[in-house]
């Protein structure tokens, strides 16, 4: 039975009382935005009670159960099931109020402050009133016992100090009851509702319903809870030799993370989100108090492997050191079971130091080869789970990790897919941005360079610009046969392995042709840019040879599957591969579609598309066109015996084009047709969907990704800015406008649907003269703003346009932070240089 009085703090604090904080609660945490609330509160009654004595102020709950030894002859003992940190505070407070009296001289005053609320003065020992978990424990009893070393660093030392401070600063000399009338509204004036359990109520069950109405305490809390409630006389000794050193180890979140990562050894559908039920329901199996405790040595074990993880420098073993900061570098959590089940069995002797080794380096390389091959994530996690169990028999934990990874589609790509993927496949937009660079870092490293370099300046670089300007497009049509489409061939190769490196002056190389880059490139650092620079010229030829060299180095540098278990590659193609090809077998005679909306289906991007059309034979590739209608002008049959025309065939088949090679937009297949055709679900942005029929399905669904992102920008602009004043409310479309504070100009924030790109632009709404005022300070502008901008006049319309392009797809769940980022960053850029020119 539960029962529940309103009071006050003297009536909680007066009296032969002990209110003890259990070893489940968290440590003491209020900063200074809760103290400073408190203490406002404070003197904001003291004030009203100057006139209205009654005047109250409501500060919360605080929920008791009986403690252990409640009935033991002396000072009532409770425990403060919730309520804890209000408690500890106000007792804070009233000690630094002892301490501010006894040294302005009032020690009577001092001293009743200590005896009334502080501790128990007539008990052996000197109990004090409130009793802190063993963490906070020291710090407190110094405050209250005015030790010298009362006032520490720790959390308990600063919320005394600052109301050592501002009791200091409330203290008139010319007013003999202003503190007095301070320490009334402390103890008579904050209301307080005290529930109290009666003995023999289950404290455990409490603490789990007020955590399911809003106390929100995390998994680790609770499960700490549930142990320590459960050792009864234990508690103690068990938390101060065991638990203690463990949570100096481990914040609370790594510790959640640990009791997930123990339950997933054995159950590999267990979600984080489940790690308090799942683990309960184990530990209810446990009877006795020595299982509990054996249970609670060998979470701190773990605990021990997970810290490793977490902090490789903690490693002895050079080798697995260096694959342990990789791991943590990579940035993924789901590696942690796998890699936290090989340490578990080294330490346990069930695995040596080099198998331990080589699975680790065999597990760096799935994921290198999975980003190669362009299926970064594709039943990454399932995978990796169910590999604990595979590595967790008889067999040497290397030899069964390579083995369980070969089998099935886990895509663990093979040396020829490597090679495949490094003329097709999109580098650039494949995993994580920071993934994709500690790839090329890696391979950089590989070369044993002499000359140190600071990855943290480094970015990924295009040699080959991303924007076609005319110059560009000039110098990369020269090496392209006659006719060549250069858009199309630009696409095709320009985000490949070969075309990407890393780079300290990504701004200032920027879309700057070839012979303008050699320079920098040849005075980099880095080896991979110095063997650019060697080239004179840069197209398709030399960043293919770049890319089949580089697919080289990773297949070197990071051994692939057993391929006597996968087969031979033409056994088991690409799955991208299969997937296109089975989504062209179904455009019909008479129609056609574009490498476009084929990748759209297929869930890639046009380049790998064309490339894959271009290398495998599969049926209907010919009714593969490009944007536009027209055929490409490298198309070429697969059969050698083949030399008809392709329009002629096509237009043998039913296909109309026009005098300038266009087929027929009547003829055309879109994504949504193509995806009914094949059975597949796919919506606008290229994210498949539950209704491929549905029009408005995939617009809304668009337009709901649109409002999603442009509202992360939003939050963010408004956590982080300080130039932007207002961030408007997003609506669902591809922009947001900005306002900086005139009518003549604003900025604009896109993002685009068609191709992976973000813009900010100074949007100029009706005032050519202006454009021409600050064009005519472009380099200026430029050089303040950090990048070279386009400048788009816009002759036929009245607006003008100053764009800047960053990089990221925002319906990306990993690019779309990064993306928020470098927008709310490049606006905040704008708004503080642009209008000194307006």
């Amino acid at each position: 039975m539960v029962k529940a009085t309103e009071t006050n703090l003297a009536g909680v604090l007066e009296g032969k009382k002990q209110y003890q904080v259990p070893l489940y609660q968290r440590t003491y945490s209020w900063g200074k935005k809760q103290l400073d609330q408190l203490w406002n509160d404070i003197v904001e009654l003291a004030e009203t009670r100057r006139t209205d004595p009654g005047a109250t102020h409501f500060i919360g709950s605080l929920v008791l159960a009986a403690s252990p030894d409640f009935s033991v002859v002396g000072v009532s003992k409770l425990l403060v099931v919730d309520g804890q940190q209000r408690l500890t505070t106000l007792t804070l407070l009233l000690a630094a109020l002892r301490d501010h009296l006894n040294k302005t001289g009032d020690r009577e005053r001092a001293e009743g402050v200590y005896a009334q609320y502080l501790v128990n003065v007539y008990d052996k020992g000197k109990p004090t009133k409130i009793l802190p978990t063993q963490a906070d424990r020291e710090a407190y009893l110094a405050v209250v016992h005015s030790a010298p070393e009362a006032g520490g660093s720790d959390a308990v030392g600063e919320a005394y100090n600052h109301f050592r401070s501002k009791i200091s600063a409330a203290d008139d000399p010319d007013d003999p009851h202003d503190l007095e009338e301070i320490e009334n509204a402390v103890v008579r004036g904050l209301a307080i509702v005290v529930v109290t359990a009666e003995a023999g109520d289950n404290a455990h069950r409490i603490f789990e319903s007020l955590n399911n109405t809003g106390l929100q305490l995390n998994q680790s809390d609770l499960l700490k809870n549930y142990l320590f409630m459960r050792l009864g006389e234990k508690a103690d000794v068990v938390y101060e030799s065991v638990w203690l050193p463990l949570e100096k180890k481990l914040d609370g979140e790594n510790l959640e993370l640990l009791f997930w990562l123990d339950l997933v050894q054995t159950d590999e559908r267990a979600k984080q989100s489940d790690t308090y039920v799942g683990q309960q329901k184990r530990l209810e199996r446990l009877k006795s108090v020595d299982e509990i405790e054996a249970e609670v040595l060998r979470v701190a074990k773990l605990g021990d492997v997970l810290a490793t993880i977490l902090e490789p420098a903690r490693e002895d073993d050079g080798e697995i050191r260096r694959r342990l900061g990789r791991i943590k570098a990579w940035g993924s959590t789901t590696a942690y079971p796998v890699v936290m089940r090989l340490l578990d069995r080294r330490a346990s002797s069930t695995a040596t130091v080099e198998e331990v080794a080589r699975a680790l380096t065999y597990l760096e390389s799935y994921f290198v080869r999975r980003i190669v091959i362009g299926r970064a994530t594709a039943s990454l996690n399932r995978t990796l789970l169910q590999a604990v169990g595979a590595i967790s028999g008889d067999d040497p934990v290397d030899v069964a990790l390579r083995d369980f990874l070969s089998r099935g589609r886990k895509y663990y790509a093979t040396d020829q897919q490597v090679r495949d993927a490094a003329s097709t496949v999109p580098f650039y937009w494949q995993g994580r941005a920071a993934q994709k660079k500690l790839i090329l870092q890696w391979i950089e490293e590989s070369y044993g360079s002499k000359e140190a370099v600071d990855p943290a300046n480094l970015t990924i670089e295009h040699v080959l610009p991303q924007t076609l300007t005319q110059a560009v497009r000039e110098t990369f049509a020269t090496g392209l046969p006659d006719g060549a489409d250069v858009t199309y061939e630009h696409e095709r190769v320009v985000h490949t392995l070969g075309n990407l490196t890393l780079s300290g002056y990504n701004s200032e190389l920027s879309n700057k042709g070839f012979h303008s880059k050699r320079t920098m490139l040849a005075e980099s650092g880095l080896r991979m840019n110095q063997e650019i620079a060697a080239h004179d010229t840069w197209g398709t030829a030399e960043i293919a040879a770049r890319g089949a060299a580089l697919a080289a180095k990773i297949i070197d540098l990071w051994p692939g599957p057993d391929e006597t278990v996968v087969g031979s590659v033409a056994d088991e193609p690409s799955a991208i591969r299969a997937v296109v090809a089975s989504i062209v077998a179904e455009i019909p005679a008479g129609r056609w579609t574009s490498y476009g909306e084929v990748a759209l289906v297929a869930g890639t991007y046009p380049q790998p598309v064309a490339g894959l059309l271009g290398s495998y034979s599969m049926a209907n590739a010919w009714r593969v066109l490009q944007t536009g209608g027209t055929i490409s002008p490298g198309f070429r049959w697969h059969e050698p015996s083949r030399t008809d025309d392709p329009k002629a065939h096509l237009e043998s088949e039913g296909l109309n084009f026009d005098d300038a090679g266009h087929a027929s937009p009547e003829q055309f297949i879109d994504a949504t047709e193509l995806a009914s055709l094949t059975g597949l679900d796919v919506d606008q942005a290229g994210w498949r969907t539950s209704d491929a029929s549905s029009e408005s399905g995939r617009t809304n669904n668009l337009k709901a990704q649109q409002l999603e992102f442009f509202g992360r920008v939003r939050d963010l602009g408004r956590a982080t800015g300080t130039v932007v004043k207002y961030w408007p409310k997003p609506q669902p479309q591809h922009w947001l406008d900005i306002s900086i504070g005139t009518g003549r100009a604003h900025l604009s924030l896109t993002v685009s649907s068609r191709t992976p790109t973000a813009g900010c632009e100074l949007y100029i709404v009706n005032d050519k003269q202006l454009f021409t005022e600050l064009y005519a300070k472009r380099a200026e502008i430029e050089a303040a703003v950090g990048s070279r901008l386009d400048w788009l006049e816009l002759p036929t319309r009245k607006a003008s346009r100053i764009i800047v392009r960053g990089n990221g797809d925002f319906r990306d769940a990993d690019q779309a932070p990064q993306l928020a980022e470098w927008l709310v960053t490049t606006a905040e850029r704008f708004a503080a240089i642009f209008p000194a020119y307006l």
